[in-house]
């Protein structure tokens, strides 16, 4: 198994915050839920500016690489682009504590934290965040993290099929570096533990999309 610079630095730092989340986790619980993993702290900052990262990185392909590409790798690669840029602005609610935003009405009486973000809303007395973006996201991450690789392997219609739309495939030490990070996550004793979960999720998703084990899909022809 070999890395490239960019994959080391970017496992390299993963391991640090993991450790320093351990310790203080153990050692300091109150510090690592009220400062370091708080609200637009440290490490929700991380995810949003990983997150962003990917959208960024899927817009400048989108730009500099499409012509020649079909319209479906077109629309595969803008959905891309949208979708962790919404990511992004949820983890921060759009920016309205950084810009001193009050949140609308609506919001303030249906929303859980009263901030100004889809996946805190309560609807029917559920909170959207534990049935989407917690209970449908994890099964959709087991399908793109474990399933799909096989698939894409093993099956030629998978294999043009995601092609076609330009969705990276991971590679195995990826996978291997979520399963860990959801181990090491699960014995971090606070209850903002789940962040420090959202960060490495950022980090490794950069590194799928930036060398994806289908990169030639993201050639220059």
């Amino acid at each position: 198994m070999i890395f490239n610079k960019t994959e080391k630095l970017g496992y390299a730092f993963l391991a640090i915050i993991f450790i320093f989340s351990l310790y203080l986790g153990f050692t300091n619980p109150e510090y690592f839920d009220n400062t370091f993993a708080a609200e637009d702290k440290t490490v929700e900052s991380g995810t949003a500016i990983m997150l962003l990262c990917v959208s960024l990185l899927c817009f400048f392909r989108l730009f500099t690489i499409s012509k020649g590409k079909s319209l479906t790798w077109k629309i595969g690669v803008f959905l891309f682009a949208l979708l962790f840029f919404f990511g992004a602005g949820e983890e921060i609610s759009w920016g309205q504590r950084i810009f001193g935003i009050e949140s609308g009405d609506y919001f303030l009486q249906n929303n859980a934290q009263k901030e100004t973000n889809l996946h805190n809303l309560v609807v029917g007395g559920k909170k959207i965040n534990k049935i989407i973006f917690s209970q449908l996201l994890m099964v959709a991450m087991v399908v793109y993290l474990l399933v799909l690789p096989i698939l894409y392997r093993k099956k030629d219609w998978a294999k043009n099929l995601v092609d076609k739309f330009a969705v990276p495939v991971v590679k195995w030490h990826q996978t291997i570096a979520f399963i860990a990070s959801t181990i090491i996550v699960a014995i971090i004793p606070p209850s903002r533990k789940w962040e420090v979960y959202e960060l490495a999720f950022g980090v490794i998703f950069f590194l799928i999309f930036l060398y994806p084990l289908n990169d030639y899909i993201f050639k220059k022809k």
